[in-house]
Parts: structure tokens; sequence; C-alpha cells
């Protein structure tokens, strides 16, 4: 580069001396860069007499590309340093179906016109796949709200989740939920054999939660299907309460032992621990913590 340097003061001057001036050495050490450079190109660069110095077809041909070459230089040196502001950068966000569709979804133009220089795609699964494919670098980061201790992963908390245990009206009108022995009447739904859903309200009702005995399990992956089926009466279930407060307020839903109010979570912006665009990570959270749930 500095070679290049040297090249284009003595190519804008055709003065060795003028040029040695402008980039601070003396003239002999100039000349040694300009013959470094014509060593390697193969060719002279200048045709130089006692009286005249010109360039050479290589010369001409190398000047405007050397300029080039040493501006970009320049650029790469002031967009390291934070001089041009936010490269454009871009994001694989995973995310939950129901959570990406109420929440997400909605923030993207916002989003985008907050930080244009970066450019938001989604992947859209449950909980367990995302944190592997976050893990595996398939994913960038990741928004849920799924309990995990994996070393190798970092998270930033976003919103408070709550979660109410739910039953339709219809359901209960038939067979009440009122009582712990009235658990073998009922299905239970979950997302997975953990049972993570209903984990949040069984750590709460201490012995009670411990002794409910339900008829059977189902597991269902997704929240989407989950509410599908409590509302049609085919199981109780624990679900986000963002998610089935208005079925609450309507009376579709019903909640059970409402006494028992179930642990809360929180939503996480989930990405490997040794991801180097964790300050845009920290950006992202903040910008979504500025959109209350619905």
């Amino acid at each position: 580069m500095e070679n290049l340097r040297c090249f284009v003061a003595a190519a804008e001057t055709l003065n060795f001396r003028a040029a040695a001036k402008a980039v601070a050495l003396t003239p002999a050490a100039l000349g040694q860069r300009v013959r470094q450079l014509e060593d390697e190109v193969g060719h002279a660069l200048f045709a130089r007499t006692t009286r005249s110095v010109a360039l050479t077809a290589a010369g001409l041909a190398m000047l405007p590309e050397a300029r080039r070459t040493l501006a970009a230089a320049d650029t790469c040196l002031r967009a390291a340093r934070g001089d041009l502001g936010p490269s454009p950068s871009e994001l694989l966000v995973g995310t939950r179906y129901e959570l990406g569709m109420s929440w997400l979804v909605p923030q993207l133009p916002r989003l985008s016109k907050a930080r244009p220089d970066l450019t938001l795609h989604l992947y859209v699964s449950y909980g367990a796949d995302l944190l592997l494919r976050v893990r595996t670098r398939e994913v960038d980061c990741a928004v849920l709200s799924v309990r995990f201790s994996d070393p190798a992963l970092d998270a930033l908390p976003l919103h408070r989740e709550d979660y109410l245990f739910v039953a339709s009206r219809a359901l209960l009108e038939k067979r009440p939920l009122s009582r712990p022995e009235h658990a073998a009447q009922h299905t239970l739904i979950d997302a997975s054999a953990e049972l993570p859903l209903f984990h949040y309200w069984r750590e709460e009702a201490g012995a009670m939660g411990a002794g409910l005995q339900f008829a059977r399990v189902l597991r269902m992956g997704t929240l989407a299907v989950i509410e599908h089926l409590v509302l049609r009466g085919d199981g109780v279930a624990v679900l986000p309460k963002y998610l089935v407060e208005k079925r609450v307020k309507s009376g579709a839903l019903r909640v059970v032992f409402p006494k028992v109010r179930p642990a809360c979570d929180h939503f996480r912006l989930v990405f490997r621990a040794d991801d180097a665009r964790r300050p845009d990570y920290e950006a992202l959270a903040r910008l979504l913590l500025e959109a209350p749930l619905r």
C-alpha cells in the first residue's frame, strides 16, 4: 500500500522530489519504493530523464486503479473505526409460530425503520429445535421462553411471560376440574414428554400439583395446536397468558384452580455465547423490549 501511495504521489506531481516531500520520505526512499513496484509489475512505470518524468503506458494503466485501491483501503479503515456507521448485516431469527405471528412479525416494519442496516430473516419452529439450531449456527439467534442450561448458549431477557391453566367452558360443564381427584377424568395436553408448560403450574401448586394424575397426556409440540385442542374441549393445558387472555375474558376458556398462580418465565433472545455479534443482539433486544406483548 505504501508503494502505491508513493507511485500515485509521483504520478500526480511528475516530480520525485515534490512527491517525496508529500509522503514524508527522502527522494531516494521514494525512488526505491517505485522500483519495488516496477519489479512486481514487470514494467517501468515512469520514463525518466535528467530533465523530465513521464508516465509509461503501464503507469497510465495503473494510476486510476491505484487511486481506487487507496480509496478502498481508506474506506476499509474508516469502517473498522466506526466512522461510516453500521455496515449492512443480516440475522436469521428463530421463533415459535404463535409468538412470531402475534408479536415479532408485526414489529418487522418498525425494526426495519429503526435499523435500516439490519435485515431480519425468520425461521419458525419449536423450542428444542430452535435451541439446537442456534447451537449449530444454523440460526443466528432465537426468541423463545424455553429454559436451558447449555453453556454454549447465552441469552438476553425480554418480556415477562405469564401462564394460565385453562380448559374450555363446555368441557368443564361436562367434567368439572375443581379438585385434584377430578384430574383422572381429564386429558392434559403439553408440548413434550417433559411437560414444560404444566411445569409452570405444578411447581407453584406444591403437593396438589405433584398429586394430580390425569387420565392421559397428549404431546402436541406447538402452542397453536394445543390451544386449538383445548378450545375444542379435547383436554386441559397450561398456556401463555398473552395467547389465551382474550378467550378467558370472552368466557370460551376458564382458568382451572384459579387460586394457584403459575410460575412466570421470560422471553429471551438466545444466541451462542462465543458469537462476536453480541452488540447486534443487545441492540435488537432493546428494540424488541419497546413493543409490549399482546
